[in-house]
C-alpha cells in the first residue's frame, strides 16, 4: 500500500512539475499595433522586428503585429499603450503633441530638413534622444526613430503654386504646426484618422492631403486623387515606443535581445524608406490615374518662402530650445 501511494505521489509530482514548466515556458507576448499597410516601410520594418525578435529570444517572446488599424485606430492606440492593453506602437511623430510633448512638432515644421542626411543628424543625435526622454514621465519608453519619407500634396485639381491650394479642405494629422502650415497656404485643415482618409477623399469630405508617396500609393489614394505634386515640404516619420513599465520589467537578457532586434529593424526601416517611396512614385505614375508634377528648384523655392513663416509662429509652442537644437544640428538657415 505504501509503495502504491509513494508511486502515485511521484506520478502526481511529475505531472505537476510538467505543468509548472509549461506555465513558465509560455512566451512573453508583445502586441505591436500600427495604422499603415504591410507593404509600407513601417509595415515591413514591423515584420522584420517580429522575425528578428522571435529569433534572438529563441521563442521566449512572441510578437503579434497588427497592421492597418486592425487593433487600434490613431486616436485610440496611445491610450491603449499607456494602459498596457498593447505593448508597442510606432506612431507618427505628430501624435506626441496632443499627448503633451509639443516639442515633437518640430518634425512637422515645413522645409526644416533638406534630405535624409539632415534628418538623421537629429534622429541619431542628442536632439533626438532629448525628445524621446520627454516621453518617460508619461509611462512611455522611446526605442527608435523609423523613417517614412517626405510629404507631397495631392488634390483633384492641378497643384503648381501655393495659391492652388487656397480654400481646399486638406486632411492633416492632429498637429498645431500642420494646422498653421495649411493656414499659411490659405487652405482649410481637416484633422482626421489615417484609416478614414481614403473614404473622405472618395466622398469629397476633404479635397486633398499631404503624404509620403508610399502612404499615398499603398492606401490607393491614387484612385481618388487626380493630381500629386512632389513638394517634399515636410517629413513624416515614426517613433517606436513601448509601455515603459512592461519594458523595464522584462528579464535583462530578453530586453537586450529585443534591443538588438530593434537596432537591426531600424537600420532596415531607414534603408528601405527612400527606395520604397521612389518605387511607389513610379507605380503611381504607371497607373495613369494621377498626374504627377515634379517642381523645379525655383518653383519649390516659392513654396518654401510661403511656408517658412510657420517656424516663427510655432516657436512658442514647440519651444525655442528644441528648435535651436534642431537648427544647429542641421545647419538650418531661413
Amino acid at each position: 500500500m505504501f509503495k502504491k501511494v509513494t508511486k502515485s505521489l511521484a506520478v502526481l509530482s511529475a505531472v505537476s512539475a510538467f505543468f509548472v514548466s509549461c506555465a513558465f515556458a509560455e512566451p512573453i507576448v508583445i502586441k505591436f499595433s500600427h495604422v499603415v499597410a504591410l507593404d509600407t516601410p513601417k509595415g515591413q520594418a514591423a515584420e522584420f522586428f517580429k522575425k528578428r525578435g522571435e529569433e534572438l529570444t529563441q521563442g521566449k517572446v512572441k510578437i503579434e503585429v497588427y497592421a492597418n488599424s486592425s487593433l487600434y485606430k490613431d486616436k485610440e492606440e496611445m491610450e491603449a499603450l499607456q494602459l498596457g492593453a498593447v505593448q508597442m506602437l510606432a506612431p507618427s511623430l505628430a501624435k506626441f503633441g496632443p499627448l503633451g510633448a509639443k516639442e515633437f512638432e518640430v518634425f512637422d515644421l515645413p522645409f526644416i530638413f533638406n534630405d535624409y542626411n539632415d534628418l538623421h543628424k537629429v534622429t541619431k543625435g542628442p536632439a533626438g534622444q532629448m525628445l524621446l526622454a520627454k516621453l518617460e514621465p508619461m509611462g512611455i519608453k522611446g526605442l527608435a526613430y523609423w523613417d517614412n519619407g517626405f510629404k507631397s500634396f495631392s488634390a483633384n485639381t492641378p497643384i503648381k503654386t501655393p495659391d492652388d491650394l487656397k480654400a481646399k479642405k486638406l486632411r492633416i494629422q492632429s498637429s498645431k504646426v500642420l494646422e498653421e502650415q495649411m493656414r499659411a497656404l490659405k487652405a482649410i485643415p481637416q484633422t482626421m484618422a489615417f484609416s478614414e482618409v481614403y473614404q473622405a477623399l472618395q466622398t469629397g469630405v476633404v479635397d486633398g492631403t499631404e503624404n509620403p508617396v508610399s502612404n499615398f500609393y499603398t492606401q490607393k489614394m491614387n484612385e481618388v486623387q487626380k493630381y500629386m505634386t512632389i513638394t517634399d515640404h515636410g517629413y513624416l516619420g515614426y517613433a517606436v515606443i513601448v509601455n515603459k513599465k512592461f519594458w523595464e520589467e522584462l528579464p535583462a537578457d530578453v530586453r537586450g535581445q529585443l534591443e538588438t532586434a530593434m537596432k537591426e529593424a531600424t537600420d532596415f526601416a531607414n534603408k528601405i524608406a527612400k527606395d520604397k517611396n521612389d518605387q511607389d512614385l513610379e507605380a503611381v505614375k504607371a497607373t495613369g490615374k494621377t498626374t504627377v508634377t515634379v517642381l523645379t528648384p525655383a518653383e519649390r523655392a516659392v513654396w518654401r518662402k510661403a511656408l517658412i513663416p510657420v517656424h516663427e509662429k510655432m516657436a512658442s509652442r514647440i519651444g525655442k530650445d528644441t528648435m535651436d537644437a534642431v537648427y544647429q544640428a542641421v545647419g538650418f538657415t531661413k
